[in-house]
């Protein structure tokens, strides 16, 4: 059986049971408890309300641009005809191509976390898309990776653009920044997010939508909170 380690068990003496916290007090908490070497991603779990009134789930799935940033390192795709190739460069993108990008992908070549489309190259890459979609890779023009301002779309993913969605139990989760930022900052992206959650709500569903929230980081504990 695999044991915790010293610094995790240390970690858990910190553990706040059946109690509520508010976000500052969790926030620094979860700050605290972000003792390994790295710089820890600090992350917000949502329990939404999926069941509507007049039937069925309602399934969430959009784009949160943090005014902080999230501080996760991208490596942005961008395939489009050749005539933009030199405006994706210019933009910031890691890799870019047209036909021969189209050709890295079929093979199984993915040495990229993003993929940024145009409209154009769409119809050529839909065939990919049962490789792609499950990788989270597939451009989509609702989560702003179909675009033709090619720069304002690299700049966004590079500057905080997050992507959020449900499962099938209801439960969503996002980073919100990491441990070298400020409780400041994380606080007004923590906000901001469920902000943004809260204005996805149908009409069809009563009551609260968000039901629980929790902050907790990369290798750390999570912390119940409400309140601000």
């Amino acid at each position: 059986m695999k044991k915790n380690s010293k610094r995790y068990r240390e970690i858990l003496k910190k553990s706040i049971k059946d109690k509520k916290i508010n976000v500052k007090e969790a926030l620094d908490l979860v700050k605290k408890n972000s003792t390994t070497k790295f710089d820890e991603s600090i992350d917000v779990s949502l329990k939404i309300n999926l069941k509507q009134s007049k039937g069925g789930d309602f399934s969430l799935r959009t784009i949160v641009n943090l005014p902080n940033g999230s501080g996760k390192k991208n490596k942005i795709a961008v395939l489009c005809e050749p005539a933009k190739i030199e405006e994706a460069k210019k933009a910031g993108a890691d890799v870019v191509g047209s036909e021969d990008l189209i050709e890295k992908i079929s093979a199984g070549k993915f040495n990229f976390t993003k993929l940024i489309c145009t409209p154009s190259m769409m119809g050529k890459i839909g065939k990919h898309g049962k490789v792609l979609g499950p990788k989270g890779l597939m451009p989509n023009p609702k989560l702003g990776t179909v675009s033709t301002d090619l720069t304002k779309a690299v700049n966004d993913i590079k500057t905080g653009l997050v992507e959020i969605r449900n499962d099938k139990d209801g439960n969503l989760a996002s980073t919100i920044g990491r441990r070298s930022f400020s409780i400041e900052k994380l606080f007004e992206n923590f906000n901001f997010f469920v902000d943004s959650v809260k204005k996805e709500k149908p009409d069809t569903i009563k009551g609260e939508f968000i039901k629980a929230t929790f902050l907790t980081s990369t290798m750390g504990i999570s912390y119940k909170v409400g309140g601000k």
